[in-house]
This record gives structure tokens, sequence and C-alpha cells, in this order.
């Protein structure tokens, strides 16, 4: 008797320096991972300096070939800055989501006045998919620990997906030293009720 193959989910995790993108693809494949699912992931930061790009890959599933998600097929593109999500707004599905955290971070080309930042962002993702905007920077703000936005935002993705609740609190809370890991756990389940209760229902899609 034939059973039914696991499709492999795409996430794409984007923003810049310095804002945790390498943990949080770490924690997303880990969770996958602990789930008994196959994980492939990539990541590029060679701007590692504040302010560059940063992106990385992660696809899981019963059984993964590749790490490279290619353009049109994420499921889930995870924007940690506004202007990122918008750079990589081409790779995701048009029945996909882009979860955005609500932050702008000036480029250098922006701050010297070479160039403007976008002021249709949203019109723009629209083009693409569902998009879900979350204050996670001000809301990490709140709970002291600003860095703890990317756990808030991952928090947020949780809700759209069948892995268990537990097993992404226990990895949450495995990724950090035991003095941040509280707050980061709880920063989680921030991201994970406000989703739930309705406060970032996504735009729908042109």
């Amino acid at each position: 008797m034939k059973t039914a193959v696991k499709p492999v989910t795409n996430v794409l995790a984007v923003g810049v320096g310095g804002q945790g993108i390498i943990r949080l693809s770490n924690i997303l494949a880990e969770t996958a991972f602990r789930s008994g699912l196959d994980v492939k992931k990539s990541e590029i930061h060679g701007l590692s300096q504040r302010g560059g790009s940063v992106y990385s890959h992660i696809r899981w599933g019963e059984t993964v070939f590749s790490p490279v998600i290619m353009d049109g097929e994420a499921h889930f593109v995870l924007a940690l800055e506004e202007l990122e999500a918008l750079r990589f707004a081409h790779t995701v599905r048009p029945d996909g989501l882009i979860l955005i955290n609500d932050f702008r971070l000036l480029p250098a080309t922006v701050v010297n006045r070479q160039a403007e930042y976008p002021d249709d962002i949203d019109e723009q993702l629209l083009e693409y998919a569902r998009f879900e905007r979350i204050p996670a920077t001000k809301m990490a703000a709140d709970l002291g620990n600003v860095r703890a936005a990317n756990i808030i935002l991952i928090g947020a993705l949780a809700r759209h997906l069948e892995l268990d609740v537990d097993t992404w609190k226990a990895v949450v809370r495995d990724s950090f030293a035991s003095k941040f890991a509280e707050i980061n756990e709880h920063a989680f389940e921030v991201g994970y009720n406000f989703a739930e209760a309705g406060k970032a229902e996504p735009e729908p899609a042109t």
C-alpha cells in the first residue's frame, strides 16, 4: 500500500546583515529536522557587513534533492526588512505568502540620496502574492530585546505550518544561551499569538 509523499515546503528568509537571518534559517531547518523531515539549506551572506543583503533558502519534506528554491516556487518569503521583501518577491508562488517585518532600514544609496526608498511597496508586492505585515521589531523592543524580531517572525510563520508547536519552542530554547532562551521563547509565542489573533490578515493578491 502506497503512502502519500509529504510535499516539499520552500521558505526563503531575507533581510540585511545584523538582523539574524542565519540564526532564523538554522531554527527553521532544525525544527523540520527534529520533525523527521529531510532538510536542505543554503545561505548567502557575502555582504555580511551591517546593511548588506542576506538571504537563505530552507526546504524540507520527505525527500529534498536541492537546497535552492527556484524563482516563483517559494511557499513563504520571510522578510525582516521591507525593501528586501520587495527585492525577493519574485521568488514567491502566486498562491504563496510573504510575511514582512514592518521595518525599514535605509540602504546607503538612499542615505546618500543616490536613490529613493519606494513608497509603493504594498502595491508592488500585491503583483506577486498575498502578504502580512507584522510589527516584529516594535514588538521585540516592547519585550526588551529588539534582536528578537526574527523569532517573532518565526512564530508568525509557524501558524501557517503543520510542524508541532512544542518542537518549535524547544528548538528556539536550545538555540540561545540560557539567559536569552526565555525571552526568545516568549518572542515566538508573541509572534504566533499575534498572527492567530487575526491581527495580520493577509492582503489579497491581485
